[in-house]
C-alpha cells in the first residue's frame, strides 16, 4: 500500500516554529509527588449566576488561549521554561448548585493539601466559586484577599441564594475571611446599591472606586494593601473578576459596562502584586466564552495567568518587595 504523505493526526497539523515555545505547552497533567512553583485548577461553575452566563466554559478557553502566546518576556530577556501542573477541572453536578459549591471547597481542600505549588491559580466559572475557593485555601492559614471587581459581591442570600452576587458576604458571615481583610479593587458608579456599600462600610471593608485608582494608581493601591495585609495575615489571595474591565477590554462578561479598567492597567497591577512572597494564590472569574468576541476576554486572563507566572519566577524584579 502507498504511503500515505503530509498526514497528522486531528488537530496536530499545526505550524511548529522549532524555536518557539507557545504557554499552552507549560501545562503538566497532575500525578502524585510531583512538586513546582505554580499549579492550576479549573472550577466550571455557572448556574449560580445572576444572569444568563456560560462561564462554565471559561476553564477550557483560557488554557486554549494560552496558545496565542508565547514562554518567552522580551521585557525580562527571560524564558519561562518550569511547567505549570494542571489539576483538571472540578466536576460538576449537573443541576445542584449547592452541592456544588461544597463540592468545590472538597476538591480544593484536596488538591490544596497535596502542597504541590506554592502558588495556585483557579479558574472559574463566575464569582461564586471563590466562596469556595477562599474557604478551601483559609483552612489552616488566616487569609487576606484583594478583589479586582466592578461590584461589591456582598448581595443578602434571602433574595437569591448563593449566587455570584454573595461570594464575599458570605466569607465574611461565615467569618472565613474578617471585613478589614478584604481589599476591594475597581468599585464602578452606577453598579452596586447604597445598602452594599453601607454594609462594606459597617463590616471595615477596603473599597477603592474606579475614581480612586484613576486617582491613585492601581499599582501604589497595591502596594498601600498588600504591605497593610502582609502584616496580619499568613497568606493573601487575588480575586479577579474580569468584569473589573472596561467593556471594550472585555466583551466576554456577562455584566460588561463603560469606566472600568483598561487591560493594561491590570496587567500592570498582576504583575506587580505577584511580586509578594505573601501573594500565593489568584482566582479568574466571569468569562461566557458564548458572548465573547474572538475570545478578546480570555486572551486577557490566559495573559494574566502569565503575568502572575512571570512575576513569581523574576529572581529578583520584586526587590523588598518579595519578602512581604
Amino acid at each position: 500500500m502507498k504511503k500515505l504523505r503530509h498526514l497528522k493526526p486531528a488537530g496536530e497539523a499545526v505550524f511548529k516554529d522549532s524555536y518557539t515555545t507557545k504557554a499552552r505547552e507549560l501545562l503538566e497533567a497532575y500525578s502524585p509527588g510531583m512538586q513546582r512553583e505554580i499549579a492550576v485548577v479549573g472550577v466550571p461553575l455557572s448556574k449560580a449566576s445572576i444572569s444568563h452566563s456560560g462561564a462554565s466554559f471559561a476553564p477550557t478557553t483560557i488554557r486554549e488561549a494560552l496558545q496565542s502566546y508565547t514562554t518567552y518576556s522580551g521585557e525580562e530577556g527571560m524564558e519561562i521554561a518550569d511547567r505549570i501542573i494542571d489539576f483538571g477541572d472540578i466536576y460538576m453536578n449537573p443541576t445542584d448548585v449547592t452541592q456544588n459549591q461544597e463540592r468545590i471547597t472538597e476538591g480544593l481542600t484536596d488538591v490544596f493539601a497535596t502542597e504541590t505549588a506554592g502558588n495556585w491559580m483557579i479558574l472559574g466559572g463566575d464569582h461564586s466559586i471563590s466562596y469556595s475557593s477562599i474557604k478551601a485555601f483559609a483552612e489552616k492559614k488566616t487569609v487576606g484577599v484583594i478583589q479586582f471587581d466592578a461590584h461589591h459581591d456582598l448581595r443578602n442570600t434571602e433574595d437569591g441564594g448563593p449566587t455570584n452576587g454573595t461570594p464575599f458576604r458570605r466569607l465574611l458571615e461565615d467569618s472565613i475571611i474578617r471585613g478589614e481583610n478584604l481589599t476591594q479593587i475597581g468599585i464602578r458608579d452606577f453598579t452596586n446599591s447604597g445598602a452594599y456599600d453601607e454594609y462594606a462600610k459597617e463590616q471595615s471593608v477596603t473599597v477603592y472606586t474606579m475614581a480612586d485608582v484613576d486617582r491613585l494608581s492601581l499599582n501604589q493601591i497595591l502596594e498601600i494593601e498588600i504591605q497593610r495585609l502582609a502584616k496580619v495575615v499568613d497568606v493573601i489571595y487575588l480575586s479577579v473578576d474580569m468584569d473589573v474591565l472596561d467593556q471594550a477590554f472585555a466583551p466576554g462578561c456577562p455584566a460588561i459596562g463603560p469606566g472600568g479598567m483598561d487591560s493594561k492597567t491590570l496587567l500592570k497591577g498582576i504583575l506587580f502584586a505577584s511580586h509578594y512572597e505573601k501573594v500565593q494564590a489568584m482566582d479568574i472569574v466571569e468569562i461566557d466564552p458564548t458572548i465573547d468576541f474572538r475570545n478578546m476576554t480570555s486572551r486577557i486572563a490566559a495573559y494574566v495567568m502569565l503575568q502572575f507566572i512571570k512575576g513569581k519566577r523574576m529572581d529578583d524584579g520584586g526587590g523588598t518587595q518579595k519578602g512581604l
